[in-house]
């Protein structure tokens, strides 16, 4: 059974968790997600939305399901989770996950492997795994350190305290937060607008805050020129710097721009 499939809408790529209510996370959880990544990894896209049918996100991992398996099995499993997880993140293009009712566990692991996060007000997000014994096992703990801070990370992880799209707003872990009604299109129109803009600028952005998640500002500083003077004779720059140079000959504010992405 496919619980989660890829869609394109023009430049715009969509993964949707497909099984709901719950979206449980299981093996063929697992092995959707694998395909759905793979198929946006391939597509002439500009941008990724991650989002849910049904109400809510992810109820996270189906215990029934992980209690049949061996720890050998339990262990591929998840390392298998974490590779599409981090072949979302190696992504060339910007991502989003639309997040309403509840993102437990492996599911906000997967929020948290995208770039931006439109929530729902009423949104729960939790890290469940201290509750029965066990720790996050796809990087939401570093991930929330490095979002949040460490003692809130700590705080989250240890004591599977929920929170609200509301305080995942307050503390910048959301980039947007909506009534649960308005998630979904406010998600669609900011893929969109990532979708119109200069994706290779947008690319080079994403490597340098890897380099600094990896090494700190000196891994960034280190790799930046690098990075980013391939830009500079890129049509979308062309076209910006010729867009800005007449705005100012006109004394006025530079309209927006549809990039090519080229």
């Amino acid at each position: 059974m496919q619980v989660i499939r890829f869609e394109q809408q023009d430049t715009v790529g969509h993964i949707v968790l497909a099984n709901p209510p719950k979206n449980l996370i299981a093996s063929n959880f697992s092995n959707s997600l694998k395909q759905a990544v793979h198929e946006a990894s391939e597509a002439d896209i500009r941008a990724l939305l991650v989002r849910a049918e049904g109400p809510n996100f992810s109820q996270g991992g189906d215990v029934l399901d992980f209690l049949e398996k061996s720890a050998n099995q339990f262990r591929t499993f998840i390392a298998e989770c974490n590779q599409s997880f981090r072949a979302l993140e190696a992504l060339q293009i910007p991502t989003v996950a639309a997040v309403r009712g509840a993102a437990f566990g492996g599911a906000f692991e997967l929020a948290l492997a995208c770039d931006f996060i439109i929530a729902a007000e009423d949104a729960i997000f939790r890290c469940i795994e201290a509750s029965v014994g066990s720790a996050p096992v796809a990087g939401a703990v570093q991930r929330l350190a490095e979002r949040i801070g460490r003692s809130r990370a700590a705080r989250y992880a240890m004591l599977c305290e929920a929170m609200s799209g509301t305080t995942a707003g307050q503390l910048g872990l959301a980039t947007q937060v909506l009534p649960s009604s308005d998630v979904e299109a406010a998600a669609l129109k900011f893929v969109q607008d990532l979708a119109t803009g200069p994706t290779r600028s947008y690319a080079a952005i994403r490597t340098l805050l890897k380099a600094w998640s990896g090494g700190g500002v000196p891994s960034a500083d280190a790799m930046i020129l690098d990075v980013t003077m391939a830009l500079h004779s890129s049509e979308d720059a062309r076209r910006g710097r010729t867009a800005r140079a007449e705005a100012i000959r006109k004394g006025i504010e530079p309209p927006k721009i549809a990039f090519t992405g080229r």
